[in-house]
């Protein structure tokens, strides 16, 4: 583990004032490394070799994995070991068939909720994007506040059931964000959110609806495209089945 990261670690495994857990600090450790791509799919998790990297004992590595694999990042194959679950056109399919009405549904009910707060922390992610976008800063980054934009949106939304049902895509939305962004995306998603936005504070819950479905439909488009030319470069062996079109 970086050196940033473990400076924080005790022997009662917290981490400084958020009194992160040695068990939950490895999770998220290991699910950044997936999500950033220096685990790319197809990746073997070793949990040996990762305990002693981050100076940990395999517990704490065994629980991550396992943590990992009912959210699907990591999938585990018998006798050969766990592995990065694959991320393409195939996965990706089924992830925007959920993420399209679950997004157009959070963004119909944050119009109908929104607050003074949720819309102030809204209009300052979109703040925060722009600013990313205009600085030619690693495209990583600007895939980070645009999935945080998007989570916002479902916090706001009042729901507490769709919160649940939404946080288990959190992170893969952010890895997709992470394989699939390029330095010109930045202007047109923010165009896009701030479309939304204005739909939102406007309390129009039906072109809410509508902006959010037709932005998550562009996106599949975009992601689908690259991650199918990622699939047949990397010559990746797993079969994407049928390739899907919005």
């Amino acid at each position: 583990m970086s050196s940033s990261r473990t400076a924080g670690l005790t022997a009662t495994g917290t981490i400084g004032a958020a009194h992160q857990s040695l068990r939950d600090q490895v999770y998220v450790e290991l699910r950044e490394r997936i999500i950033d791509g220096r685990y790319p799919s197809g990746h073997r998790i070793v949990e040996r070799e990762l305990a002693d990297e981050l100076g940990v004992s395999r517990i704490p590595v065994r629980e991550a994995i396992q943590r990992l694999e009912t959210e699907g990042f990591i999938a585990a194959q018998a006798r050969k070991g766990a592995f990065v679950a694959p991320l393409g056109p195939a996965e990706a399919a089924h992830f925007f068939d959920i993420r399209e009405r679950l997004e157009a549904l959070a963004a119909s009910l944050a119009a109908r909720h929104a607050d003074r707060d949720g819309l102030r922390t809204l209009e300052r992610l979109l703040d925060r994007a722009r600013r990313v976008a205009d600085s030619s800063r690693r495209t990583r980054e600007l895939g980070s506040v645009h999935a945080d934009f998007h989570q916002q949106i479902v916090v706001m939304s009042g729901n507490p059931l769709l919160q649940d049902l939404m946080a288990p895509l959190d992170g893969r939305l952010r890895r997709l964000f992470s394989l699939t962004s390029e330095p010109g995306d930045g202007p047109v998603m923010c165009g896009e959110h701030e479309l939304l936005f204005e739909a939102i504070r406007s309390g129009d819950a039906e072109v809410a609806e509508r902006i959010a479905r037709s932005h998550v439909a562009g996106t599949r488009d975009t992601a689908m495209q690259m991650l199918a030319a990622t699939t047949a470069a990397t010559d990746e062996p797993t079969d994407p089945g049928p390739r899907r079109r919005p």
